[in-house]
């Protein structure tokens, strides 16, 4: 028997609402980093995961990545999914 499709919604603290879906996968959070770059600009990375331990798993590599692309400054948030 096929799961159901649902659909997921991630709500980030600045009020910016992100859907996912139709899916049938089990995810349960979704990260974003939102990076500065040197000249001002923004760049936006974001995925979702099937446990908060895997998302919040993602924060580690991001001093790295600010060291390599030149980020002069991000944000990273994980949020719980909700189906609706």
């Amino acid at each position: 028997m096929a799961r159901k499709k649902r659909i997921l919604v991630a709500t980030l603290p600045d009020g910016y609402v992100k859907t996912i879906g139709p899916t049938a996968l089990p995810f349960t959070h979704y990260w974003r980093i939102v990076a500065t770059l040197a000249d001002g600009r923004t760049e936006v990375f974001w995925g979702h995961t099937k446990s908060l331990a895997e998302a919040l798993s993602k924060k580690a590599a991001i001093p790295d990545a600010a060291r390599q692309r030149g980020w002069t400054d991000f944000a990273f948030d994980v949020v719980e999914l909700t189906e609706t």
